[in-house]
This record gives structure tokens, C-alpha cells and sequence, in this order.
């Protein structure tokens, strides 16, 4: 799939009652369809569904409680709408059944490393997004270290990459994310950002998730409340107007409309 001919927007749906940004406010799956049609109407190319939160400390749940999440809300979206929808997880069960009703992209935070993704992923032939992380998400943020965060990162990926392609993953189907804010500190993640440059040199799309995260709370020097989240909407706004100015493809966001509208704004000066 060519992600290449413009800035895609991609949707954040948890369908959990712990994400940090959103949890618990889409659990009925009527709920997180309505909330899909709206991210649609407002400029959301894909919808990004997550069964799992991935935030520090956070509890893990089986295949089973992921399917049970995420499969109502699948079918339900493919009532009234052909757009892509990607299935975020690490889990190989969950990304057969997901694919099996309706979704067409994988996004796993853990780079196909799980037993038998990346051989799932193989089979199933749809664009897999591939993150880097350090470490686990229950314990990613305690005193995450590099000696050079950018080459670290980029090497993972490129050794990911590797893997996919030799497991037999179309380089068609490759999409690479550098993972900000996942075992990384505030230092790490603008360093990353300053590079975004060298990851899209790697020759494949590149998917930047910045919206609302505690990185954005300490570049604002703000606390960790539900509040709080809300407030790092301008923020993640600018870095997304930002991200999409160096060319990055694909922007995963909370805010799709002001998003939408800035990088209209964007466009109209190129």
C-alpha cells in the first residue's frame, strides 16, 4: 500500500478502560463506532483500534479480553464504512481474527517480536507498522538509557526490517515508528524528532505518535492528571504540523479535526 502521496491521519480508538488519554470512554462498542465515524468525518484516513492500553503500568489482558474488545467495534465500523482500520497489538491471535473481520493494517508497539507475529503478519499480507520500544510498557519509563538514542533506534528498526523481509513481509507492507515516549526521556524523544530526517531516509513510510503524551506534560512542565491530558492538545497540534512539514506519512492522533486543519493549512503552502 502506498502511504507516500500524502499526510495520512490515523485515529486513536481504545476500546479499554485504562488508556491514558481516553480509557474507558469507548468500551461500548456503539460508543467507539460513533466515535470512529466522527474521527472519519473530521479527516481520519485510518482508524487505529488498540484492545490493550500500553501506558506505564498498565495491566496486561489475554488474547481473549483483547478479541472481545476489539472485534464488536470491527464489525460494527464495517457496517457503514470501507476505510482502513488497524488492528493495534502484539498478540498473533488477535491480529488473524482482527484481519478475519475487517481490519487491513497492523500496528504493534512491540515490532512483530511476540511468538508467531511476525510469521502471522507474513501470512495475513496487510501494511504492519513496526516500533521501536526499550523495554516493556509496564516498566518502559524507569530510567530508560542509550549511548546514541538515534543509530539505537534506527538499528532496531533496521534489524526488524530485516527479519520481516527474510519471514517474507513485503517491503510494500513495511512501516516503520520510532516510538516516542516508549522507554524514552523527554532528552530522548527530541532528539528523535530533530531526526526524523534519517528514519525517512530509511526509504519506508514513517508513522509519528505524539499526541497527548507525557512528553508533551514535561515540555509543558505540566502534572499527570486527566486534565492535564487535555491541555497538550496545541501542543501535540504543533508537533504533528511539524512531524507532517519534514514529510512524515502517517500522524497518529486523538484530535483529528484541528489536526486535519492544520495540516490543510500546511498544504495550502506548498
Amino acid at each position: 500500500m502506498n502511504f507516500k502521496d500524502k499526510t495520512y491521519l490515523m485515529g486513536i480508538l481504545n476500546v479499554t478502560p485504562d488508556s491514558f488519554s481516553d480509557g474507558g470512554q469507548f468500551i461500548d462498542p456503539s460508543a467507539a463506532a460513533q466515535q470512529a465515524k466522527a474521527m472519519l468525518a473530521a479527516g481520519a484516513d485510518i482508524i487505529d483500534i488498540g484492545g490493550e492500553s500500553t501506558r506505564p503500568g498498565a495491566k496486561e489482558v489475554s488474547a481473549e479480553q483483547e478479541l472481545q474488545r476489539v472485534l464488536p467495534v470491527i464489525k460494527a465500523i464495517r457496517k457503514f464504512s470501507d476505510c482502513l482500520i488497524s488492528i493495534d497489538t502484539s498478540k498473533a491471535d488477535v491480529m488473524n481474527e482482527a484481519v478475519a473481520a475487517g481490519a487491513n493494517m497492523i500496528n504493534d508497539v512491540r515490532a512483530l517480536q511476540e511468538s508467531d507475529a511476525i510469521e502471522t503478519a507474513a501470512k495475513l499480507n496487510v501494511p504492519v507498522c513496526l516500533m521501536h520500544m526499550q523495554g516493556q510498557p509496564r516498566s518502559m519509563q524507569n530510567q530508560p538509557e542509550y549511548s546514541d538514542v538515534v543509530s539505537e533506534v534506527k538499528d532496531f528498526l533496521q534489524q526488524r526490517i530485516n527479519m520481516c523481509i527474510e519471514a517474507g513481509i513485503s517491503q510494500n507492507n513495511i512501516i516503520i515508528d520510532p516510538g516516542f515516549g516508549f522507554g524514552k526521556t523527554l532528552e530522548h524523544n527530541l532528539l528523535l524528532f530533530k531526526a526524523l530526517d534519517q528514519f525517512l531516509d530509511m526509504k519506508f513510510p514513517v508513522l509519528v505518535g505524539l499526541s497527548r503524551k507525557s512528553m508533551i506534560g514535561k515540555l509543558l512542565k505540566d502534572d499527570a492528571s486527566e486534565k492535564s491530558v487535555n491541555n497538550r492538545v496545541y501542543a501535540s497540534i504543533v508537533f504533528a504540523a511539524l512531524a507532517a512539514n519534514k514529510g512524515i506519512q502517517i500522524l497518529r492522533v486523538h484530535d483529528v479535526k484541528p489536526t486535519a486543519d492544520a495540516i490543510a493549512v500546511l498544504n495550502s503552502l506548498k
